[in-house]
């Protein structure tokens, strides 16, 4: 059996297995507010109906099992509107929270690279299995944004509070074999046997109870849930706000455009006080056409083109 999407494949064995496949493989399957909506919609399918008994997610080809958010979204729409991004971090909560408390064992297949929101769909399954040419990375702190859609609440709970730090703060890879080693997956195999690992892993829970199994997800939530319900509110607030500082600009824009973002300069430009806008505090008033909120660097009016003096002058 299968249902149609655009932005994932869902289909469902014979033998009750559900898979779920982000197939967005020219973007690295990274997911836009669609793909999420799309990955919640099938969970739900995956949820209720009687004859699945587990579920697989995965991403499609062998580069990439996911990517995260696609940045360039970000860039076109949430750095332009950030008030949106609440919502679309309700998607994202909306799949988390599916896919954790499924009511059936989840098993993520880590086809490749596991980047960014993609490693936090992979520690909101039960089970892992890693292809050995994959890595897995967080990428908040360089792109301009915070890892605070389950990193921040599972990392330190998973590879403990060192390990994590080491991640989310220098955004810099790991390799399949150190994320077996840390506790990130079950296994690491070559791609041509992921598919066997899941065959096993999944004939093996068919033939354990259901209604045990589904109690035993619950109660091994415990600790996610904890950390997760106490921070995933006031993360969402603050980064709906924090999309609309220069830091998610510049890494966002400097990630479409293929190059390096300006770290230092922004950060100068903090030392200077003169981090939180590129123009300056938007507090000038034209005093020809009485337009406000005109940026303090700013020469003109942006209305009606009137000469603004330089500061300190009438």
């Amino acid at each position: 059996m299968s249902t149609k999407f655009e932005d994932i494949l869902y289909d469902v064995s014979s033998k009750g297995v559900a898979r779920l496949t982000i197939n967005r493989e020219s973007s690295y399957n990274a997911y836009t507010t669609k793909t999420l909506q799309e990955i919640r919609e099938a969970v739900r399918k995956a949820a209720f109906d009687p004859g699945v008994y587990m579920l697989v997610v995965t991403g499609t080809g062998r580069k990439a099992f996911c990517t995260g958010g696609d940045v360039k979204e970000y860039a076109d729409h949430y750095v332009q509107h950030p008030h949106d991004f609440w919502q679309y971090m309700v998607h994202f909560q909306d799949c988390l929270d599916a896919i954790r408390h499924l009511g059936k064992p989840t098993i993520a297949r880590l086809n490749g690279m596991t980047v960014g929101g993609g490693n936090e769909f992979n520690m909101a399954c039960d089970l892992a299995v890693m292809a050995e040419h994959a890595f897995i990375r967080q990428v908040g702190t360089r792109v301009g944004s915070v890892a605070a859609g389950g990193g921040t609440q599972w990392l330190p709970i998973m590879v403990g509070d060192r390990r994590a730090r080491e991640l989310l703060y220098f955004s810099e890879p790991i390799s399949a074999a150190t994320a077996l080693d840390w506790g990130l997956v079950n296994r690491v195999v070559p791609y041509e046997n992921l598919d066997e690992v899941i065959d096993d892993w999944t004939e093996k829970l068919t033939d354990k109870f259901g209604e045990c199994l589904r109690y035993t997800q619950e109660a091994t939530n415990y600790w996610k849930d904890s950390s997760w319900y106490g921070t995933i509110g006031h993360a969402r607030e603050w980064l709906s706000l924090h999309f609309a500082h220069p830091e998610p600009q510049e890494g966002m824009q400097a990630f479409v455009e293929k190059r390096s973002p300006d770290y230092r300069g922004i950060r100068e430009r903090q030392k200077q006080g003169r981090g939180d806008f590129w123009y300056g505090a938007p507090t000038r008033i034209c005093s020809s056409c009485g337009a406000h909120a005109i940026p303090q660097d700013f020469r003109f009016c942006g209305v009606c083109g009137h000469e603004m003096p330089k500061e300190g002058e009438k």
